[in-house]
């Protein structure tokens, strides 16, 4: 049996501790490796695009990233019970053009017994800014852990 550790309930270190994993396999742009972490049948509504199962999910993040040019993510817990996750984000992001963006969301998460996420709601709104605004700056992967979160940052 497939399982994605830290298992459902959830207790506030184990949330937290599934957040930076889900945050960590985000900023690899790696889409076979983030599609490990939903189930075979999950659901998801990304701003207005439905997608429904892991084959499908992986391709949607195939195509995110090859628009979304040096993306860096930082996610934070909002809430959480038993086996849902709310989390907040933002991440930035530049076109093919040189634009810039900061993205910021919230995600409502469910997961299954094995620790899979069987359902995953996002609202996302994008905001254009300078380069100069930019203040996610480390090399592309994992958030360095002495790198500020959201909150520090004051977004």
């Amino acid at each position: 049996m497939e399982t994605r550790p830290p298992l459902p309930p959830f207790t506030r270190d184990s949330a937290v501790q599934k957040v930076r994993l889900a945050e960590d396999a985000w900023n690899s742009r790696d889409p076979a490796r983030v599609g490990l972490a939903y189930s075979l049948d999950t659901r998801w509504r990304n701003r207005a695009e439905f997608v429904q199962g892991r084959e499908q999910a992986v391709a949607f993040l195939q195509r995110k990233w090859s628009r979304e040019i040096e993306y860096r993510l930082i996610k934070e817990l909002w809430a959480f019970e038993s086996h849902r996750i709310a989390v907040r984000f933002a991440y930035e992001w530049r076109d093919d053009s040189g634009q810039w963006y900061r993205s910021y969301g919230n995600e409502n998460w469910e997961f299954g017994d094995d620790g899979l996420m069987s359902l995953r709601l996002a609202s996302i709104n994008d905001k254009p800014i300078a380069e100069s605004e930019r203040k996610f700056h480390w090399p592309q992967g994992r958030r360095p852990d002495e790198h500020p979160g959201l909150s520090e940052l004051g977004l």
